[in-house]
């Protein structure tokens, strides 16, 4: 009788996700607090419109090159560690020799048992020295095109998030009027991404869509008040 093949389904967009999740968390909130905040001050929908997609190429511009500089820079922090561990690997492999058995022993490996890998690893200095960029230092080698595509990502991602609280602007000529709509909309895709969100990240669904309803609905209702203190 053949045996069924055991498939492993693991998620392994993680870089993915949390680009999605860092641009369209903020670019639902800010432009969402930016309209609330101006509808509290005056009743205008085309100049809200204006300043909120004003504000919305500007996170986006902002928020992408965020992305790509800590993306660029933890590739250079890779390749930095890479080459000091190739140095030591080449310099002092007695050493490296020590932190390696201490690896595979915290391992529950015997010293006998990891004097034979550490052996074999001595022998293959690429493969010795990307089992210490990841074992002893936590460091996996990054995708080259990964600083662009996050770039892209978030940037999209905010875009996309910011033209939800500004839609109802677009389509209502009084701002106090829109501002319900508004509210409504994007309280409603706040729950949606934070359901989404939390299936994707491993978090309990629910409670990641009600957190992320407080926080804008907090923002937003602060940037409100605040915009009617001054007015």
């Amino acid at each position: 009788m053949p045996a069924t093949p055991h498939v492993e389904q693991h998620f392994t967009a993680g870089e993915a996700v949390r680009d999605v999740v860092i641009g369209m968390s903020d670019g639902l909130t800010v432009p969402f607090a930016l309209a609330a905040g101006l509808t509290g001050a005056l009743d205008a929908s085309s100049i809200i419109v204006t300043a909120g997609l004003a504000e919305v190429a500007a996170g986006s511009i902002a928020m992408g090159l965020g992305g790509y500089l800590a993306a660029k820079s933890d590739a250079e922090h890779y390749a930095s560690e890479r080459l000091r561990e190739q140095r030591e690997v080449k310099e002092i492999p007695a050493e490296e020799v020590k932190e390696t058995t201490e690896i595979f022993e915290s391992y529950g490996l015997t010293a006998a048992e990891s004097k034979t890998v550490v052996q074999a690893l001595s022998r293959r200095p690429d493969t010795w020295v990307d089992f210490m960029m990841r074992f002893e230092l936590g460091l996996e080698r990054p995708d080259a095109r990964r600083a662009a595509r996050s770039a892209l990502t978030i940037a999209g991602a905010y875009v996309a998030g910011g033209l939800i609280p500004l839609s109802p602007y677009l389509l209502v000529a009084s701002a106090r009027r829109a501002l319900p709509i508004s509210m409504a909309v994007t309280l409603l895709a706040l729950a949606a991404f934070g359901y989404v969100k939390g299936r994707f990240t491993g978090a309990r669904p629910v409670r990641s869509a009600a957190q992320t309803v407080l926080i804008g609905a907090l923002a937003a209702g602060m940037a409100f008040i605040l915009a009617r203190a001054i007015s």
